[in-house]
């Protein structure tokens, strides 16, 4: 399906590959727009909705500048996944509900993180002389991290919101592993505290801006350095802890299940970051916020809310998104309109045969929340093709 409309109303055009857009979301796009350091285009992923200062859902190249808080707090955030060996005829209810509870034990959710003698001390050794080096310049980061300033208890746990845990089943019944997560408070930590000196550069320069959440570094500044090194930082530590889950969710399964091998690969791609690319003939930088890279023959993970469907997909590397794709179903309502109109009988018959949490801490998650995931595939079909369609059989909530 090709773009399915345009909006013209900023310094660059914005492009859509949807048509279910309100009216907060769309002067958000307009906003981007309207930056002076934006590139080309906006792309609008059809799963985009409004977010804080950019549009979750979105694709932003700049040149000479990244604008923080279009990256957002929780930098690197991502999926990963990993298919094994075991089949549906492997899980029966009693294996799963052990298989639950040791994974609810072994990775800690929520502001969770693990006890001292369990922290994956030795995964993090690498991360922390820049990290040292970062806050030695920037102490401001290590304020903005406040009681919840432990990285290494962090490294391996979910976190809150739309972060979740999976077990799934393929189109051949073939069971996955997959997860939702990012780079927990320090990340969250990194991301604050640029996002407020890039209000005070922009403030100092006197800029005018559509919404002070735009306010954006610019190359060349010792901010915008050490900006690029805090979220490069940030990002890998994401992926690591996304790694280090799914070594304890492997680990848990093994010790409940059958014997199993991994037979691909796992999949790990983020999709709230940014990093330097050549799109339309230049060197940009390219923020996805709450969108996948999907370059030509690259594999990513768009999942759906649970009790959904979710997709493991192969990119078309289409150079309109700026070789991206949506990164998930995308909200429809917000977490406090979904909690006041739904009940937990809902949230039980939605995610009927999905073993997970029905309690109402968790209404505001319910699938009814979020956008049809088949219409946000239908939207994207030349953005990326599916390789394997994924259903829920087990769900742990952040």
């Amino acid at each position: 399906m090709p773009i399915h409309q345009t909006l013209e109303s900023g310094a660059v055009p914005v492009k859509l590959w949807t048509q279910d857009l309100d009216g907060a979301t769309r002067q958000q796009l307009e906003n981007v727009a309207r930056l002076p350091v934006v590139f080309h285009h906006v792309a609008a992923m059809p799963d985009v909705h409004l977010g804080i200062g950019a549009t979750v859902g979105s694709v932003i190249a700049t040149r000479q500048a990244i604008v923080p808080a279009a990256v957002g707090v929780d930098i690197g955030c991502g999926m990963c996944a990993a298919r094994t060996t075991l089949t549906a005829e492997d899980l029966d209810e009693k294996r799963l509900r052990r298989v639950y509870d040791q994974i609810a034990c072994d990775v800690p959710v929520g502001r969770g993180q693990h006890p001292e003698g369990r922290a994956l001390a030795g995964r993090a050794l690498d991360f922390e002389p820049e990290l040292m080096r970062l806050v030695a310049r920037h102490p401001g980061v290590k304020k903005a991290m406040g009681r919840h300033s432990d990285w290494v208890a962090q490294l391996g746990t979910l976190g809150g919101g739309n972060h979740f845990i999976e077990l799934c089943l393929d189109e051949a019944g073939r069971v996955w592993a997959m997860l939702h997560s990012g780079s927990r408070g320090i990340g969250n930590a990194i991301g604050t505290y640029f996002i407020e000196l890039a209000r005070q550069d922009m403030a100092r320069l006197d800029a005018r801006l559509p919404d002070r959440d735009l306010a954006y570094l610019q190359e060349g500044t010792q901010h915008f350095a050490d900006y690029v090194a805090a979220v490069s930082w940030a990002q890998a530590y994401a992926r690591a802890n996304r790694t280090a889950m799914l070594d304890l969710i492997l680990a848990g399964m093994r010790r409940h299940l059958p014997a199993f091998a991994l037979t691909q690969e796992a999949v790990n791609c983020h999709h709230n970051y940014v990093q330097r690319e050549r799109h339309f003939g230049d060197e940009v930088w390219l923020t996805r916020k709450g969108a996948i890279r999907a370059g030509a023959g690259e594999l990513g993970i768009i999942p759906g809310s649970m009790g959904t469907r979710s997709y493991i997909v192969r990119g078309k590397g289409n150079p309109e998104s700026f070789e991206s794709c949506a990164h998930g179903a995308g909200r429809r309502l917000s977490r406090h309109a979904a909690a006041r109109q739904f009940t937990e009988r809902d949230l039980a018959e939605q995610t009927r045969g999905v073993l997970c949490r029905k309690d109402r801490g968790v209404v505001d998650e319910i699938p009814a929340a979020y956008k049809d995931i088949d219409e946000v595939m239908a939207n994207q079909s030349d953005l990326v093709e599916v390789v394997h369609t994924l259903k829920q059989v087990l769900c742990i909530k952040g």
